[in-house]
This record gives C-alpha cells, structure tokens and sequence, in this order.
C-alpha cells in the first residue's frame, strides 16, 4: 500500500501513513463530482439579476404620432419592447438557483474529491497544527518549509481551531476547514490539501462506516 510521509511544522520527515484512495471512495466518479460542484456553485448565486420591462424603463408614454392618417403602424409608448431603447418583453426576474443533491451523494462526492488528492500527489500530511495565539508569520513559515506556498491550499483540520484559522485567513489563495466540513468544491477549488493524520483518520472513519452500511443495504 502507498505510504504518505508526514512532516512536522520544519518539512521534516517525522513518519509516514499508509492509505489507498479506495479507503476513502470505491471508485472516483467523475459524473458525480461535476454534479457536486456545479451544485455548489448554483447554491452560491446570488439571483438577484434582472432586465427592465416596459415599465421600468426610462423613457415617455406620450403617444408617438396620432392613431390614424399617417399610414405607419399603430404605435402607443416609446417605451415598447420593438422599439430600440425600450423594455424587455420577457424580462428576467429574480430567480433562486439553489437545489440539492442526496445527503450521501454529497458525502460520497467529497470522500471522491480527497481520494483523487491522493490518487494525484496532491495532498501534504502534517503531524500537528496548533498555535498558542493567531500568527500569520508562523503559518506562512511553515507553509514555506512544507513547500506549499506557491499554490492555492484548503487546511483539513481535526476540528474548529480558530488560532489556525486565524493564522490562515490573511493569506492568499489559502483557506481552512475542519474535515468533518470538506465537500467536494472546497476540496477541488484548491491544488493542494493540508491534513494532519488526526483529521484524515477522522475521514478514513466515516468513509469505512458508509461503505459498511452501503454494503449491508445491498446484501438485504
């Protein structure tokens, strides 16, 4: 089995962790990571975009030449949506984009997306992360002496650890998140995953306890 090494806060090597991506995700679907992530996304949207209808628009209602004797085609406003400058026939309106996708559609989707950081290369172990107060420069040390400073990063934790993501916010293209929060945009948003063994043992659990009961369903 593929062993990752884990590095302490100075790049040294102090262990190693052994995991498969199919620990975490049978197989990775691909059909399913775009349905997440484009999920997501329309969940983020604001909606609130729309185009003027005849009455919105600027402009006068008087009426353009009188009803009859000119010859030209019966005309009421400026204002009509065949005229140039005039209102939308069909405007858009303020919509909600959001919808959802299976609560364990989602939960397998994120196992996926940090199986494939595992498949490709892309994921860094650190024994531990903790600051005794928030220190942008100590974060920024460390992420230099890990090498992953130069692409953008997610920080998996064990769980909520302000002084870590205090450290962490200032910080271009780096963003934090306690493991039991990761889904699949925010794993895939990012080149690179920082985890420490604590918080991927925490996945590797809950991968391993859906699978069970995903097998158990099927056997029934």
């Amino acid at each position: 089995m593929p062993k990752l090494t884990v590095h302490d806060a100075k790049g040294k090597k102090v262990g190693t962790y052994t995991i498969e991506p199919t620990d975490l995700a049978p197989r990775i679907n691909k059909q399913l990571l775009h349905d997440a992530v484009v999920m997501y996304q329309a969940n983020k949207r604001q909606g609130s975009h729309q185009t003027k209808t005849r009455a919105k628009v600027s402009g006068t209602t008087k009426k353009l030449y009188r009803q009859k004797g000119t010859g030209n085609a019966r005309a009421g406003s400026r204002r009509s949506g065949i005229r140039r400058g005039g209102g939308h026939i069909h405007a858009i309106r303020n919509r909600d984009y959001s919808y959802s996708l299976p609560r364990k559609a989602l939960q397998l989707a994120a196992r996926m997306a940090i199986a494939s950081k595992v498949r490709d290369g892309e994921l860094t172990l650190i024994d531990k992360l903790e600051f005794d107060e928030p220190k942008t420069k100590d974060m920024v040390g460390i992420l230099q002496y890990l090498g992953c400073n130069d692409e953008s990063l997610l920080i998996a934790t064990s769980g909520n650890v302000p002084n870590v993501y205090k450290s962490a916010r200032n910080i271009q293209d780096v963003s934090v998140s306690p493991a039991a929060e990761l889904n699949a945009l925010s794993v895939l948003s990012s080149r690179r995953l920082l985890i420490t063994p604590e918080a991927l043992d925490q996945i590797k659990a809950r991968a391993s306890g859906g699978q069970d009961s995903e097998t158990k369903g099927a056997g029934s």
